[in-house]
């Protein structure tokens, strides 16, 4: 019936695992909870996430080394046993506690995919944190009318439930570089293959929050990784709004001066972006100027 699959790294996902256990038991059907730890270095949780081995079905396996985002999560799915795969991020938790039932429910014959959607707890976290909690809130916690006018763009792969076989017409790129942004590609490639997703309101909370400085470092990877993806014509230009932006700047030959303005207006941005009142938009003009600056000779 169904394969819960958890990639994790250096992250304690113990209650995850407890809840989705007792959500999938409750649901009594058949059920494996796989968790697979990309090569975790700290000791103590490991060992606290190996206590997870002691319920039925379930199995947590620390890997030798560390493969990669894409890799660990074909990995997953090529061990998964059942035709549902059912992916979580380490770092959520199940919203509320029909969250198992309610994609059991909502599957058909017809289901190839299934996106359940993001939330962000209302109370606002410390300073250091607000940019990826404001980004989160207003950016990905969508509700599904909003996410059904850009079914693919509004697809993220934290909390997904796919059948196995369609797993395996589109899986995550390996050739890829692990610098973010694989879940894009991922949905670019469920596009050109016409693949529907279907969205659900079945969210989970995400607890991971990243500090602004490495919240920021991760959304200049995404953009290294977008780079390549258009180098090597892995995605189409048009299909992100950035890309598009990057388009449009190029045609009108306004790309180079961005690109040349960026080591001076970087710092204004970063500026605002480490404050106590990030600006979204100046996360977007960071962003496009940092593209600018790196496709300036593509």
């Amino acid at each position: 019936m169904l394969s819960i699959l958890i990639p994790t790294y250096n992250y304690n996902i113990e209650a995850l695992v407890l809840e989705l256990h007792a959500q999938s038991t409750a649901c009594k059907i058949d059920f494996e909870i796989l968790c697979y730890d990309d090569g975790s270095k700290n000791l103590e949780i490991i060992k606290a996430n190996n206590s997870i081995n002691l319920l039925k079905y379930t199995s947590y396996k620390v890997l030798d080394s560390n493969i990669g985002r894409s890799a660990i999560r074909n990995l997953l799915a090529k061990d998964a046993k059942y035709d549902l795969l059912l992916f979580l991020d380490a770092d959520v938790i199940p919203v509320k506690n029909d969250f198992i039932s309610k994609y059991i429910d909502a599957v058909s014959d017809s289901t190839n995919i299934i996106y359940g959607g993001i939330r962000y707890q209302e109370e606002a976290p410390e300073k250091n944190q607000l940019l990826r909690w404001i980004y989160g809130k207003k950016r990905e916690a969508l509700p599904v009318v909003k996410r059904n006018k850009n079914m693919y763009l509004s697809f993220l792969t934290l909390n997904f439930i796919i059948r196995k076989n369609t797993f395996d017409t589109v899986c995550f790129n390996e050739k890829i570089p692990n610098l973010r942004n694989e879940d894009t590609l991922f949905s670019y490639n469920l596009k050109q293959k016409q693949i529907p997703i279907i969205h659900l309101e079945n969210p989970v909370y995400h607890l991971g929050l990243e500090d602004s400085e490495t919240f920021l470092k991760k959304s200049i990877e995404s953009q290294d990784a977008m780079n390549i993806f258009l180098r090597e014509d892995l995605i189409d230009i048009k299909y992100t709004a950035i890309t598009r932006m990057i388009y449009k700047l190029k045609k009108i030959k306004f790309n180079r001066l961005i690109s040349v303005s960026h080591p001076y207006t970087a710092k204004l941005f970063t500026a605002n972006l480490l404050s106590k009142n990030p600006s979204l938009f100046i996360f977007d003009l960071y962003k496009l100027s940092y593209f600018c600056y790196i496709s300036k000779n593509n």
